[in-house]
C-alpha cells in the first residue's frame, strides 16, 4: 500500500503527516519496509518472513499484468560499493509477468 492508501484506509482518522511519521517509525522498527515500484510510487509491505537478521535488500517484482509487488527473497543481489561509500537502503525492483499470470 502507498502512504495515500494508508490515509485513505484510516477515513481521515489521522492527517498525512501523521501517516509519514508512523509509517517511517514502522519501518525504522523492522515491523514493515518500503518497495519503491517501477513507477516510483513508495509502498509498504509487512515483513512477513524476516528473521533476526533483519535484511530487505532482495528484488520486488511487479507484475505488470496483475499489478502484484512481490517479494522474491531467494534473490538476493550482490554488489561492491566503492571507496569511501556507505550503504544504507537498496531498492530493487524488476518488472515482468508473475508466475501466476504466466499459467494462464
Amino acid at each position: 500500500m502507498s502512504s495515500n492508501d494508508v490515509h485513505m484506509e484510516v477515513n481521515d482518522l489521522c492527517d498525512r503527516a501523521t501517516v509519514y511519521r508512523v509509517l517511517g517509525r514502522l519501518v525504522d522498527e523492522g515491523t514493515i519496509h518500503k518497495v519503491v515500484d517501477v513507477d516510483g510510487v513508495i509502498k509498504y509491505a509487512p515483513c512477513e518472513r524476516c528473521t533476526t537478521e533483519h535484511h530487505h535488500d532482495h528484488i520486488h517484482f511487479s507484475c505488470e499484468r496483475c499489478n502484484a509487488v512481490t517479494c522474491l527473497e531467494e534473490v538476493v543481489p550482490e554488489f561492491k560499493m566503492p571507496k569511501g561509500y556507505t550503504r544504507n537502503t537498496v531498492n530493487f525492483t524488476v518488472s515482468g509477468i508473475c508466475a501466476d499470470c504466466n499459467k494462464g
